[in-house]
């Protein structure tokens, strides 16, 4: 199994590993995915990290599914104080067919390392058969309906290539990796939380909804592949805007589940589930000899 260099130092919440737009090839992408939720701000935190552990849990069986290698506090003098993860994704049933044509079983291992510094969050990912493939994911969460305009304090010269797309958790529209990932059973058009009595999520909610918040989910990708390069990197792009529409329903349509416990009950959960998650995994691995 490939895993990040157990020789790395873990001491600290390595910000080697960060990406910066100087070590991005001249022809990156940067797509933002604005993702207005009808939660406040300190709803939304319970709430994700529910989202998160349930959606992990859901999502792994087998020998498939998020394998969590570390999940700890962290602080650092420059990227803050919060919570820092580690993970490893198996996910080769997921992967296109044009990608699997070429790449053996077992290649598409993404390694995840992640700063949730709310309200601010930073993910890379990172994936061993592609060495030069670079993502990375920063979220600025922000009391709005998603309006703000530069949140993430680009520059000109990214602004220029950014990408920009309202995402609405109340739409139903669909595509190959909306299907790959799956969706909540329940229509959010028509869904009234019996316990907040919130919802539905009408046409223009996102307009007159009290309390509301946005999730601003900066993308930035960079596979320098002659032949696939462009393709791959398209395809990722359009799996993290699948993954941020599917997992945002999922976190209003679990309102009723999660709206009465504190964080402290959420991150109880989640350290019982990773060692649920790595236990599963060890079996795996028992089975495979």
């Amino acid at each position: 199994m490939l895993l990040l260099a157990e020789a790395e130092d873990r001491t600290s919440a390595c910000s080697s590993c960060y990406y910066f737009h100087s070590d991005y090839g001249a022809d990156y992408r940067v797509a933002l995915s604005r993702v207005v939720m009808p939660l406040s701000l300190e709803e939304y935190r319970v709430a994700q990290m529910y989202m998160v552990t349930k959606m992990q849990q859901d999502n792994t069986s087998g020998d498939e599914g998020v394998e969590v290698l570390e999940n700890r506090p962290f602080e650092d003098e420059k990227l803050g104080k919060g919570q820092y993860t580690r993970k490893v994704y198996h996910l080769q049933s997921k992967i296109p067919s044009w990608l699997a044509s070429f790449t053996p079983r077992g290649a598409l291992l993404l390694e995840e390392e992640a700063w949730n510094d709310f309200p601010n969050c930073k993910a890379v990912l990172k994936c061993p058969y592609f060495p030069r493939f670079k993502l990375a994911v920063d979220t600025v969460h922000v009391a709005d309906n998603g309006c703000s305009s530069n949140v993430h304090k680009l520059d000109a010269s990214s602004l220029a290539i950014r990408k920009v797309e309202m995402v609405d958790i109340g739409s139903n529209a669909t595509d190959y990796w909306s299907y790959m990932i799956g969706g909540p059973s329940v229509d959010l058009r028509t869904y009234i939380s019996k316990k907040t009595r919130r919802g539905p999520l009408c046409a223009g909610w996102q307009d007159t909804c009290t309390p509301v918040m946005t999730a601003y989910k900066l993308v930035t990708v960079d596979a320098p592949y002659w032949g696939f390069g462009y393709q791959l990197e398209q395809a990722f792009l359009g799996a993290e805007r699948a993954i941020f529409l599917e997992s945002h329903k999922r976190c209003f349509a679990w309102i009723d589940e999660w709206s009465e416990l504190s964080e402290e009950d959420v991150r109880q959960l989640e350290l019982e589930t990773d060692e649920k998650l790595k236990e599963a995994f060890r079996e795996q691995a028992k089975i495979r000899g």
